[in-house]
């Protein structure tokens, strides 16, 4: 809202109204701006939530320390979603298709969250929200990201003219030139399935490529697209809720992984440094810079309250919303396919409670008794079993988590 504000301000001439035009400085204020409200609000609602008397109830798994959590406040998630949305409302262009996509991710997600936990507390029903309707709500904003990427004229990537090929199937072309150095050079805005990948030529991968084999590709690549889609939302926001186990380490790597997604989508979004890169160029995404810095500073506000010791649990009102918010704005920014590297610590919590399942049932039919891989999972539980001490633990997957950032960035050069 002060963006216009502040624009109609520059119309009329007055002294530093134009600061608002630069994604940098409006970033600036939206990191500022959430970790104030996370800061101050946030211990107002963990106060509310105490006299509520919303605990979290704990089931006891023999793990040290666990029933001394017990009767901590939960649904803290609601502090991260105030802390995202209000610097987001006031700093962002809010007719931006992807501002406008990521509200919807947050507000949608912290809805599904929020009756899960409130089933949990307030019926005291600790399965929550059947599975089946979570998966359906994660489905239902797959359909809606998918479908507005695909079909919306507002969604484009630029393109060298000369670098058009036929195999790209453009459709909805529009013009632009730009002028570097005296020299100017045509491109093209245009509608695309591309995306990127580590390791391929150019880094670059379309998913018409994945029905090839179909009469007629271009019919079916949005069928394809919106499937990759909706199986990386349901993925990683799952995984982020099975990473919520230990005070801070969800909200820890989401941090971390919401700075790199920034810096990414900084420069997806900037002409000179994506050309610079030879990365590709998304027109407009790089508004996505003011909610990421929001999405930080509330994560980064969350986690005063939320570390060893925690003061406040962030629920699945937290954990579901924050997996969403970097899987669908890794989707924007056309970065989904890294995420296997990005969230690396999100795939091996999730990879060991499948694999433990698995093995379990597999050794339970064919030796008559379950075996298990791991001692307990997700894997931070598996060493918590081995005497770990909980804080160590959540330290040392904050490292793996900024080397697998690093590692992310550092694939844009990888050809």
């Amino acid at each position: 809202m002060f963006y216009y504000l502040f624009k109609y301000l520059d119309q009329l001439d007055v002294p530093g109204a134009g600061m608002f035009e630069y994604i940098t400085f409006r970033a600036g204020l939206a990191v500022i701006t959430s970790l104030i409200v996370s800061l101050i609000f946030g211990k107002r609602i963990i106060n509310y939530l105490q006299r509520l008397q919303i605990g979290e109830t704990v089931r006891d798994l023999g793990l040290e320390g666990q029933l001394q959590k017990k009767g901590t406040p939960t649904m803290g998630g609601l502090i991260i979603i105030l802390s995202i949305l209000v610097p987001t409302l006031l700093f962002a262009k809010l007719d931006n298709i992807y501002i406008i996509l990521m509200i919807i991710t947050t507000v949608w997600l912290g809805a599904i969250g929020f009756i899960d936990d409130y089933i949990k507390v307030f019926k005291k029903n600790k399965a929550g929200l059947a599975g089946k309707f979570k998966i359906l709500g994660q489905i239902s904003l797959g359909l809606i990201v998918g479908g507005t990427l695909y079909f919306s004229d507002s969604a484009v990537v630029r393109d060298r003219v000369e670098d058009i090929t036929p195999e790209m199937g453009i459709e909805n072309m529009a013009n632009v030139s730009e002028v570097n150095g005296g020299e100017t050079t045509d491109y093209v805005d245009h509608k695309s399935t591309r995306t990127t990948i580590p390791f391929l030529k150019n880094n670059e991968l379309n998913y018409r490529w994945l029905v090839w084999f179909m009469d007629s590709p271009g019919i079916w690549t949005w069928i394809a697209f919106i499937v990759v889609v909706i199986i990386i939302i349901v993925g990683v926001s799952n995984g982020a809720n099975l990473t919520d186990g230990l005070d801070g380490l969800a909200t820890g790597n989401s941090a971390i992984i919401g700075a790199t997604l920034l810096v990414l989508a900084y420069v997806s979004g900037n002409f000179i440094a994506a050309d610079y890169l030879k990365i590709m160029y998304i027109p407009n995404v790089g508004e996505l810079v003011v909610f990421m810095s929001a999405f930080v500073g509330a994560t980064i506000g969350f986690l005063w309250y939320n570390s060893y010791p925690a003061q406040v649990f962030m629920g699945d009102t937290g954990s579901l919303t924050i997996g969403g918010i970097i899987a669908v704005f890794a989707i924007l920014i056309r970065k989904e396919l890294l995420i296997p590297i990005l969230c690396g610590v999100f795939l091996m919590e999730s990879l060991s409670v499948v694999l433990q399942v698995s093995w379990f049932k597999y050794t339970k039919k064919r030796f008559g008794t379950g075996r298990r891989i791991f001692l307990m999972s997700p894997l931070h539980h598996h060493y918590q079993k081995k005497g770990y001490p909980e804080a160590k633990i959540v330290t040392r997957f904050w490292i793996v988590s900024i080397l697998l950032a690093v590692f992310t960035i550092v694939t844009l050069k990888m050809r």
